[in-house]
């Protein structure tokens, strides 16, 4: 099931595709999903599809718990993440702020569901072992937490390029998520 979140995670593919008439190097994804958009209901259904893919593979395995150090809690995270990104989608972004002038940046309540979306992210990331997927693997986490970084200059008044910076943050955090599923398959 990861790996086929992994995938639909990256449903962002598809605007190159798509006539969203946003431009992937200045918008943010939360964008396509936005109220007011023409393919809100494609992307936010994909972006359900992937939570609950996430869910259902994640909340087996924190249920289970066990004494296996800080996997349990990584798993609850990844529940969580799973949990956070439906509420993302449930209070989206009122409008394309890239492209539509007065529209907002911050909404505040989308902001804080994706702040609650990588503060789950990287908690899983840090609690679920990473080291046997050869030795890029530590390495995945800590540039998707730099490229996730990147993208908070609208927030504070400098937009530009963002986009670039989420998109690669998006296909980290999907090929975390495939290396995970690949890891649990061998189990």
């Amino acid at each position: 099931m990861l790996l086929a979140a992994a995938v639909v995670y990256n449903d962002w593919l598809l605007e190159f595709a798509l006539p969203t008439g946003l431009d992937p190097r200045h918008s943010y994804v939360s964008e396509l999903y936005a109220a007011d958009q023409p393919f809100r209901l494609l992307f936010s259904a994909l972006e359900l599809t992937a939570a609950g893919l996430v869910v259902a593979a994640a909340l087996p395995l924190a249920r289970r718990g066990g004494p296996r150090g800080r996997e349990p809690a990584g798993w609850w995270c990844l529940v969580a993440f799973g949990v956070f990104s439906v509420a993302d989608v449930i209070v989206p972004m009122r409008c394309a702020a890239s492209v539509e002038a007065g529209c907002e940046a911050v909404n505040p309540w989308h902001t804080a569901t994706s702040a609650l979306v990588h503060a789950a992210l990287f908690g899983a990331m840090a609690m679920l072992p990473g080291r046997r997927g050869g030795a890029w693997a530590p390495a995945v986490p800590v540039v998707a937490l730099v490229a996730a970084v990147c993208t908070v200059g609208p927030l504070f008044g400098h937009p530009g390029w963002h986009g670039v910076a989420q998109r690669a943050h998006l296909g980290l955090v999907g090929v975390w998520l495939g290396a995970v599923g690949v890891r649990l398959a061998r189990r």
